[in-house]
């Protein structure tokens, strides 16, 4: 048998290996995704008693019929509860992909693919936050939620190829969500948390035992 050096198919291997880690970024951790969710659990928990405290009992369903003044005084609120959530999010999602660049021997994480990735995302996040920020001033706070649903998948979607093929199917999910959600609006705030919380942290469950439990064990091994 030849030696694993002098195969070919081994080389190609090898080749096509470090093409994908040059054009892709594959250290992004599994439990941004999990910390991720439950920043999006726990913004939807506060944002659920805010809006019972305004407007009773069925808050978010108020909601909707509340005047242009009304939404008004609650929009610093919600857009700062918001911002409060991205910002966490992504101190979470820096902090283990941080980790993981660090415990795979990487020099820094805000690689050439990395920076692709994060323009592919911006994009469609920005379009999208300016858009349901216009349906909520403009009277339509039910096509809020399913907007943020149904851009941030075609977000992910877009940045898919920049990173691990499996986030087009989180991706897939949450615009599957944001259409259930423009059919059945008043079921916003659950399909939010199932989305941007139970989705984030399943998938990113899913990613950490595939790609990176075996490793981690191995690195804290004495």
């Amino acid at each position: 048998m030849k030696p694993a050096a002098q195969d070919p198919l081994a080389q190609l291997t090898e080749i096509r290996a470090i093409m994908e880690r040059s054009s892709r970024f594959i250290s992004l951790s599994g439990l941004s995704g999990v910390g991720a969710g439950v920043v999006a659990l726990a913004g939807t928990a506060i944002g659920h008693a805010y809006l019972q405290q305004e407007y009773g009992e069925q808050g978010y369903l108020r909601l909707f019929g509340t005047s242009a003044g009304e939404r008004l005084a609650a929009l610093p609120f919600l857009l700062g509860l918001a911002v409060a959530m991205i910002v966490a999010a992504l101190l979470v999602a820096a902090f283990f992909t941080l980790r993981r660049t660090r415990r795979d021997g990487l020099r820094s994480m805000w690689t050439a693919p990395a920076r692709r990735l994060a323009l592919a995302l911006a994009l469609p996040l920005v379009a999208g936050g300016l858009f349901c920020l216009k349906l909520f001033v403009s009277g339509a706070p039910e096509l809020v939620v399913p907007g943020l649903l149904v851009f941030y998948g075609l977000a992910l979607l877009n940045g898919s190829k920049y990173t691990l093929d499996e986030i087009k199917y989180l991706g897939l999910t949450l615009v599957a969500l944001g259409l259930v959600g423009l059919l059945l609006p008043s079921y916003g705030l659950l399909l939010f948390g199932a989305g941007f919380g139970l989705g984030h942290i399943g998938y990113g469950l899913l990613m950490y035992n595939r790609y990176e439990r075996a490793s981690s064990t191995n690195f804290t091994a004495p």
